[in-house]
């Protein structure tokens, strides 16, 4: 349950005392799993009389009410973990649970764990329930591509670092869209850089320190032999090649990366051909919009003629490498970057 801001959960865990419920909730998964591992641990590193955990089968209204109702001789304060909310009924909820949660016992703490999706959602009367009993409710929330560089910017500042939506995008483009990963990357970067500090002004990070600090070398390889093929650069794309190779990169991963980058700037080239603006063709794309802008500025400054060839080109080279061929990975791929910048 690693975050830039601890919940009043963890502010409750800080102080030795915790609230009589808790309500974990949303589709990123994810992160909700993270969060209930997290309590769960906690709760057995603070000498708890009892850690329950009803799941699957055990896991409903009246089973719950069950247990919060039952009798126990441990020691020290008892959990309840329950997983599977995001399935009950409303109805249920009522039945068995408002009256137990209305007067919950001070010694005992229940947390609630939702996973929703499209058809599964926590009940409200749950929702109604845990805040009146003075507990707390958090939402994890799954970000779409559009919205993450926000995101990543509000968590950023949380931790005492200042990022631009150029630098936001790049981490999101060089991590990926996972938003626990993306959590881990501005914790290391908030630790390297020392940032955070009572009174300290943020520490600002543009997009290439944000490259410089999470890609690594192979991968930043990868991205400029791509940048290479794309400009018409021969000798820089073959020299690419063969550093990838001798680091160990294998032939066919890096034929499919740089066929699959040859492909969607020539799909933007000949978009840009028919007479398509950039703001419509950004609009119809999904994906990071740092990565998109990319590449639409590549197609701009490309040959769309040389990079159809390229495309099948690199389709054949993609078939060789895979088998269909008595050459070498290398000869062939060598002779493909050649044809293709060409």
């Amino acid at each position: 349950m690693a975050g830039p801001v601890p919940s009043a959960t963890y502010h409750a865990v800080a102080m030795a005392t915790f609230k009589s419920a808790y309500l974990i909730h949303g589709d990123d998964h994810g992160r909700v799993g993270e969060r209930r591992a997290r309590l769960r641990s906690l709760a057995e590193s603070a000498g708890a009389g009892g850690v329950e955990v009803l799941e699957g089968d055990a896991s409903s209204p009246e089973s719950v009410a069950a247990a919060l109702c039952a009798m126990t001789f441990a020691t020290g304060r008892r959990f309840i973990i329950v997983d599977g909310v995001e399935r009950w009924k409303d109805a249920d909820v009522k039945a068995h649970l408002l009256g137990v949660l209305a007067a919950p016992d001070p010694d005992t703490t229940v947390a609630f764990f939702a996973r929703e999706d499209g058809r599964f959602k926590t009940p409200a009367a749950l929702l109604k329930a845990v805040e009146a009993a003075g507990g707390d409710v958090a939402q994890e929330k799954a970000r779409t591509g559009r919205e993450l560089p926000g995101w990543v910017s509000e968590q950023a500042r949380r931790l005492g670092l200042s990022l631009d939506r150029d630098a936001a995008q790049t981490l999101v483009a060089c991590v990926g869209e996972r938003q626990p990963r993306l959590v881990r990357e501005l914790e290391k970067l908030a630790i390297e850089h020392r940032a955070g500090a009572p009174g300290a002004e943020p520490v600002t990070l543009d997009a290439d320190a944000i490259e410089d600090a999470v890609a690594d070398a192979a991968e930043k390889q990868v991205w400029g032999l791509g940048d290479a093929l794309v400009a018409g650069n021969g000798p820089a794309a073959t020299r690419q090649w063969l550093e990838l190779r001798e680091r160990g990169e294998s032939a066919p991963r890096l034929v499919s990366l740089i066929a699959r980058r040859i492909r969607d700037v020539h799909g933007i080239a000949v978009r840009l051909q028919a007479g398509e603006t950039p703001a419509e063709i950004k609009s119809s794309m999904k994906g990071n919009p740092w990565a998109i802008d990319k590449r639409i500025a590549e197609a701009r400054r490309a040959d769309a003629e040389r990079l159809g060839r390229g495309v099948e080109l690199l389709a054949a080279l993609e078939r060789d490498t895979r088998g269909d061929s008595q050459l070498e990975d290398d000869t062939l791929a060598l002779r493909a970057i050649a044809a293709v910048a060409g």
